[in-house]
């Protein structure tokens, strides 16, 4: 008797609706809408979200090209008593140690800033560049 009522109900709200007329026309009072200005915060970030990955002082079109964060593949940290290690596209480099990057035809001067849980920061002609390990 209760999968009759469960059937029934829908059956005559629908025909009730068919038969009621002309339904009343909705509108709109406010339009919402969206602005994004300067380097104001994503609003479709979760709250409390902080990009990882993003370069800081940036340089001036003059400089040359950015580095792309693309070229870095941090696979591991390792942080020890006063030494800190991290392993850079296959290579083991510690803090303060500078090395070469090449990427496309540019040939880059990189030196690892410093080491932290879950990130490193490299520096690159007045760029800071933050890494966040990444796997193949």
């Amino acid at each position: 008797m209760k999968s009759f009522a469960f059937l029934f109900l829908p059956l005559l709200i629908a025909l009730g609706a068919l038969q009621g007329g002309e339904s009343p026309v909705l509108e709109i009072k406010n339009k919402s809408s969206f602005q994004m200005e300067g380097n104001g915060r994503n609003p479709f970030w979760p709250i409390g979200f902080k990009p990882t990955a993003q370069m800081l002082n940036r340089r001036a079109d003059n400089a040359g090209p950015d580095v792309p964060l693309s070229a870095f593949l941090l696979t591991s940290i390792t942080l020890d008593q006063g030494t800190r290690f991290a392993i850079i596209n296959g290579r083991i480099i510690q803090e303060g140690q500078e090395f070469s990057l090449q990427s496309g035809s540019q040939n880059y001067q990189i030196k690892l800033k410093s080491i932290a849980d879950g990130r490193v920061i490299l520096t690159c002609r007045d760029q800071e560049i933050i890494v966040p390990p990444r796997r193949k």
